[in-house]
């Protein structure tokens, strides 16, 4: 079995991505000297680098490389090393330009940027093959090498492609995937608007249509771009395990939700040895250490719960955001030991040294354009001191309390053109549900609709409008074996084929929640509605509203105004030893709290109420021990209880009762026993 930690680190990884190729070479003892203060021990090379490993069709040039990998290995700093498949050479387009990806208008995309890639296309399947066989045999067994990285960030900024060649593929890909002809017209109900096929070969792509096309078609098509695209990553991941044994090989996700919408991570976690993520915080004025947490839990739960890696984060301030503020004192350090608490085996940057020239060079990094004699640069050394000094948590797993169902096909299908509103937003809701968690100082493992969900007292589906029977079943023998569940509206609503399920909506929840949905209710923009419940306690939403029928089910809050008053807008079943509860609605910040407050009291979750807002305590354990976490995110110092004393790793001090925790900082104790 390939190995699923970095070869030769024996702590946590600390460094980022170094491209010494933008730089002389007189340059490069300069940086493993800075490397070596900055306690660097893993960095990820030659990510952009085939022009210079291939200059000319069959033309190779490893000298440099040989140069760096030796230089870093005298260091004592370790190589992630990349596979530069994510941009071929000019000279490769030029051969073949028909590599080049085409959108759904036909436009032919053009070299220049990075990821213009065709991944059905097979000039450049046998080109990405060999290249990665030439690195492997070069370097499979050089000293430096703690883990092969595969391409750069799968499906940005292209996933589809939408070429001849696609074309030709994808009706491959129906083949082997529905058997015949006649079972794709059943799964896409072709027989609206005429749309049935009579062979394969009528089959396209989902071109631009006159109006909407067919919303089967599209979500498979996003299935078999997804797909290709793992293709593509096995078949480089197989040469590398053949002629580089015992060296784990990834690819970098962005699970961040906000991110990347194209890939279904589930599907990725299994093929790679170790689970990575590139997160960037979303400067849009929303809290962003709760985005990171999301992303992290996320990332967490695609490797299964196992440790993974943050393989690219920013220092400071990115470059691709309408505006980019710097990070503020302190944050640098708060963020990277944020994604370590929640499962991430050490934190590395993008990039080592801030860019001169090309599209990235305001983006922030280890080194930036000021040198050593910066803020951003005293942080990093400071952090790095931190990062080593957490070593005994290598292999420490974290602690979860609930939790999240998600699924990106139901994404991709929620996405499709002509649903209820427009106000409505999957992503939003998952974001949502997800904060009104985390302030209640729940850590969420997320998970795929038909995983296991034994272990998690409280199950929250945010909006999953695509739905299997399977999931379906899973849900309810969930809440029969004592668990307790809480679905927000139009989720259960469709099959994996865009089909609605048979019979009253919510079609695959129906039975689970003791109700059915006559009809949905959109607001018009800007509409809202209040909702009465317990003691006449009020909740406010908007966007959403539904005609409920109660058949089993208890009414807990009322729509009070609009269409639907009178109606029950909050709804609690019992079922075998577990309860399900069910929102109809689109509730506010206020609404979901008293909601799962609620929910809370069916499951053996204890409250928190002890701990403040925005001061996040989380746990890794294993068999070094029992690390908490406590991040204070606000300006204030701030307090938490520790029930067992134990030793603080970034001070070296002891900690007894209520741990002390100043605004901005970070405590990590190794708790006693």
């Amino acid at each position: 079995m390939p190995e699923t930690t970095p070869r030769g680190l024996t702590g946590l990884a600390f460094g980022g991505d170094y491209n010494p190729e933008q730089w002389p070479e007189s340059v490069w003892r300069e940086d493993v000297r800075l490397m070596r203060e900055a306690g660097v021990t893993l960095v990820s090379v030659g990510i952009f680098s085939w022009a210079l490993l291939e200059p000319s069709p069959g033309a190779y040039d490893f000298g440099w490389l040989d140069r760096v990998l030796d230089l870093l290995h005298e260091n004592g700093v370790r190589v992630d090393l990349g596979t530069p498949t994510v941009v071929p050479p000019a000279w490769f387009y030029r051969a073949h330009p028909d590599a080049l990806p085409v959108t759904a208008r036909g436009e032919r995309l053009a070299f220049g940027s990075r990821g213009a890639i065709c991944h059905s296309n097979a000039d450049y399947r046998a080109a990405a093959v060999d290249i990665t066989t030439r690195l492997a045999e070069r370097y499979g067994d050089h000293p430096a090498l703690a883990m092969w990285h595969v391409h750069n960030e799968y499906g940005v900024p292209v996933s589809a492609c939408y070429c001849d060649s696609c074309a030709a593929h994808f009706r491959r890909w129906l083949a082997r995937a529905y058997g015949t002809v006649d079972a794709v017209n059943e799964a896409w109900g072709t027989a609206f608007w005429g749309q049935r096929y009579a062979s394969f070969e009528e089959i396209d792509p989902p071109r631009l249509t006159p109006t909407v096309g067919n919303p089967a078609q599209a979500l498979d098509y996003r299935r078999f771009a997804d797909a290709t695209m793992r293709e593509n990553f096995t078949a480089e991941r197989d040469v590398l395990h053949r002629l580089s044994p015992g060296i784990p090989v990834t690819t970098n996700f962005m699970t961040a939700l906000s991110q990347c919408d194209s890939v279904d991570y589930w599907a990725w976690g299994r093929e790679v040895d170790l689970v990575t993520n590139d997160h960037y915080l979303i400067t849009d004025g929303r809290r962003t250490h709760v985005n990171l947490a999301m992303a992290a839990d996320l990332t967490r739960s695609v490797a299964g719960g196992a440790p993974w890696l943050l393989l690219e984060h920013s220092t400071s301030g990115v470059n691709w955001q309408p505006r980019n503020p710097a990070k503020a004192p302190g944050q640098m350090a708060r963020n990277s030991l944020a994604h370590v608490a929640r499962g991430s085996e050490g934190a590395l940057f993008f990039q080592w040294r801030q860019s001169r020239r090309g599209a990235e060079k305001f983006h922030s990094a280890m080194v930036p354009h000021g040198g050593t004699d910066t803020r951003v640069w005293r942080e990093v050394v400071e952090l790095g001191a931190s990062v080593g000094s957490l070593a005994s948590l290598r292999g420490t797993r974290t602690e979860a309390d609930v939790a999240v169902l998600w699924d990106w096909h139901s994404w991709w299908a929620q996405n499709l053109d002509w649903r209820p509103s427009e106000d409505h937003d999957a992503r939003e809701r998952a974001d949502a549900f997800y904060e009104a968690l985390y302030d209640r100082h729940l850590t969420v493992d997320f998970a795929h609709p038909e995983a296991d969900l034994s272990g998690h007292p409280l199950v929250v589906v945010p909006a999953l409008y695509l739905m299997t029977r399977a999931a379906g079943d899973n849900l309810r023998a969930y809440v029969e074996n004592g668990g307790t569940l809480v679905v927000s509206y139009f989720s259960g609503i469709v099959d994996e084929h865009d089909a609605v399920h048979e019979g009253p909506h919510p079609g695959a929840l129906r039975d689970v929640l003791g109700l059915t949905v006559e009809e949905f209710s959109p607001l018009p923009a800007g509409g809202r509605v209040r909702l009465t419940g317990p003691g006449g306690a009020e909740l406010d939403a908007d966007v959403w509203t539904e005609f409920v029928v109660p058949r089993g089910a208890e009414t807990v809050w009322t729509y009070a105004d609009g269409l639907t008053a009178g109606h029950p807008a909050v709804t609690r079943h019992r079922l075998g030893g577990g309860t399900a509860w069910y929102v109809s609605t689109r509730l506010d910040a206020e609404g979901l709290d008293a909601l799962l407050g609620r929910a809370a009291e069916d499951t053996p979750l204890a409250p928190r109420a002890d701990l403040p807002r925005d001061v996040e305590v989380v746990r890794r354990t294993g068999e070094s021990g029992t690390f908490l976490f406590a991040i204070n995110h606000t300006a204030t110092d701030a307090e938490v209880p520790l029930g067992t004393a134990g030793t603080e790793l970034l001070t070296g001090g002891r900690a007894a009762g209520r741990l002390a925790v100043p605004a901005g900082a970070v405590r990590v104790v190794r708790l006693d026993g």
